[in-house]
């Protein structure tokens, strides 16, 4: 784990600091994308806590619950997103954790993107957005 990620950062623009956990799930290893987003998080304000590499959906809602985060942040590029995405709500909302806001971000056809809100993920960000996006979308999200 990069432990430049997970360094307790000022509070945010509203004073209220708030914790985020991002993640990399299952076999993917491309993560630059995702320690990118974790940096313009931390510097936006955010406590950012990053678990690194090939993650199971049951290891992020456990870290998620025990860190006390108010969102999850998810990057995949390994076509499997239906069901990982699926798998962490459900783990969710089995540990009672529906508050916990979840988002992501990688290579997700848009059709995909539809379903997955309607299972409660909150946005999936495709390549190319900017991190002014993600970062204004998150403090919305967890403020």
């Amino acid at each position: 784990m990069d432990k430049s990620l997970h360094q307790t950062t000022p509070e945010s623009l509203t004073g209220l600091r708030r914790r985020l956990l991002l993640a990399k799930i299952g076999l993917d290893g491309h993560d630059r994308g995702i320690k990118i987003v974790a940096r313009s998080l931390r510097d936006a304000g955010f406590e950012v806590i990053y678990l690194g590499l090939h993650n199971s959906a049951a290891e992020i809602v456990s870290a998620a619950i025990q860190e006390d985060v108010a969102g999850i942040g998810i990057s995949i590029h390994s076509a499997a997103h239906m069901t990982l995405f699926k798998a962490i709500m459900q783990d969710l909302k089995k540990e009672g954790a529906e508050d916990i806001a979840v988002f992501g971000g990688g290579i997700v056809p848009e059709q995909d993107i539809e379903a997955l809100k309607k299972i409660g993920v909150r946005e999936i960000f495709s390549p190319g957005t900017s991190m002014d996006e993600i970062v204004s979308f998150v403090k919305l999200l967890v403020n």
